[in-house]
């Protein structure tokens, strides 16, 4: 399957984009996705424990299973003020 996968912020700059298409096995999880952005974008894995993702409107944890065409959102925190 294929998951379409955005990077917000800072995180952008270290992907060296916004955007990035990962190809995955079926019944992936996020923590499977993570492994493979990291593969392919190694400066990324430095934020490992600080980041945040997204489905749709909603925040999952790494063991959420993935759907196909679902698009997945990496963000830092998020910070307030």
């Amino acid at each position: 399957m294929n998951i379409r996968v955005q990077f917000y912020s800072h995180l952008r700059d270290l992907a060296g984009g916004s955007e990035l298409s990962i190809d995955l096995p079926d019944k992936a999880t996020v923590g499977d996705l993570l492994t493979k952005i990291y593969e392919k974008v190694p400066t990324l894995r430095s934020r490992d424990k600080s980041i945040l993702i997204g489905v749709g409107v909603e925040f999952v944890d790494r063991n959420y299973e993935l759907k196909p065409g679902e698009e997945i959102s990496i963000m830092p925190p998020v910070q307030g003020g």
